[in-house]
């Protein structure tokens, strides 16, 4: 079967990809004819150490701990079978022990390791919808091994090979810069966490500390809580405790706010902000509080503050978290003079944006590149499809 010419987004033909798989053929096999699927052994806990040297894993790409000793080598595709992971495909580069919730992928000598791992992403989908569901979520080993696994060129190994490791490197150059910037990203979050906790910190008698009551005009007054079954749809954000949960036909605020959320396990796991601010007409329901300021710099220095402090100590009840008007009032803000407050919100609107904002900066970036990489992998490994893969074994 012919690998037809492979064309860009735009529908024009891709002369790279063309020329390398041109006139291939391709051969669709089970992966258990072209690899073992290979489970391995449950460690206790008591076995594992932080001390030891290979990671062992278990129901999830995470170690579960370190043992002394490996039972697979580097660059060995891995399939999570149980657990709430169970059909998650990994790649590890080092040597590891894999339990019984693991399965491990021993290639023959016609596969490239690499290049199943990145067949295996394509079928991630599937796999997991034949994971068994009935007690422990568990995959069995035979749908895995019956896998269709494309072998290009399977005539002549040495080619299949050299075509295997062509597809590996293209698609590992987009892995590898998606990966330096998540690094990036992460390192950056940790340099604005650095400069937010180092520009909203004071000393005792160095700014004038004032309640958040003093600051900020509340408004919560005027929220209206709609339940989901009497909402009229419309282009009108309808926020809650965490964010927008709905778009609703009118509106009962305009202008530019600041919302804290005023319930929910958030204010204590703090997952994402409790403060954010929210511009244009808009309608607010009674789990957030709504705050007016004179100015952007006074509004976002609090939002900044208020995300950067504990606020445990102001938050009543365990089972359902709430930050009443009475307690949010009485946070105590430091003060510092308007020019200081602009100087630290301009600062850290920058951090912000390259660490957050989905627009522009590294976020923006990672998601481009996820997009470039998932493109390129779906034209490299888009093979047609035979109506049916033969085999005779594994059935």
């Amino acid at each position: 079967m012919k690998k037809e010419p492979r064309m860009d987004t735009n529908g024009h033909e891709c002369d790279f990809m063309g020329k390398l798989l041109d006139g291939v053929e391709v051969e669709w096999k089970p992966l258990g004819e072209v690899g073992n699927v290979l489970r391995g052994k449950r460690l206790t806990k008591k076995e594992l150490s932080v001390d030891n040297k290979f990671p062992v894993f278990h129901g999830g790409l995470d170690p579960m701990g370190f043992y002394h000793e490996s039972n697979r080598p580097a660059n060995t595709v891995m399939v999570i079978n149980v657990g709430a992971s169970a059909g998650t495909v990994g790649f590890s580069d080092k040597d590891f022990w894999s339990s019984d919730g693991c399965f491990a992928i021993q290639c023959s000598g016609s596969l490239n390791r690499r290049f199943l791992y990145y067949v295996l992403i394509g079928h991630q989908q599937l796999l997991r919808s034949r994971v068994r569901v009935a007690g422990i979520p568990t995959l069995d080993a035979n749908v895995v091994e019956k896998l269709p696994i494309p072998i290009p060129c399977p005539e002549d190994p040495q080619k299949s090979l050299e075509i295997q490791a062509v597809i590996v490197r293209i698609l590992d150059t987009f892995t590898e810069l998606t990966t330096e910037l998540t690094t990036e990203l992460t390192n950056r979050k940790k340099q604005y966490k650095h400069y937010r906790d180092q520009l909203l910190s004071f000393e005792d008698g160095e700014v004038e500390w004032k309640t958040l009551g003093e600051l900020a005009e509340n408004l919560d007054y005027m929220r209206k809580p709609i339940t989901s079954g009497l909402r009229e749809s419309g282009r009108f954000p309808y926020y809650g405790a965490s964010g927008i949960v709905d778009y609703v036909k009118d509106y009962i605020y305009d202008g530019d706010f600041l919302l804290v959320s005023e319930d929910g396990a958030n204010l204590l796991a703090r997952r994402t902000p409790i403060a954010f601010s929210i511009s244009g007409k808009n309608w607010v329901n009674n789990h957030a509080h709504v705050l007016r300021f004179e100015t952007y710099a006074e509004r976002r220095y609090i939002e900044y503050y208020l995300n950067s402090i504990d606020l445990t100590s102001y938050i009543s009840g365990a089972a359902q978290p709430k930050l009443n008007q009475a307690n949010l009032n009485s946070i105590r803000i430091p003060n510092p003079s308007f020019e200081d407050k602009a100087r630290n919100v301009t600062i850290l609107d920058k951090f912000d944006t390259l660490t957050h904002s989905i627009s522009e900066g590294l976020p923006r970036e990672i998601e481009l590149r996820q997009k470039q990489y998932e493109h390129y992998r779906n034209m490299l490994l888009n093979f047609p499809k035979p109506k049916k893969v033969t085999t005779n074994a594994h059935e």
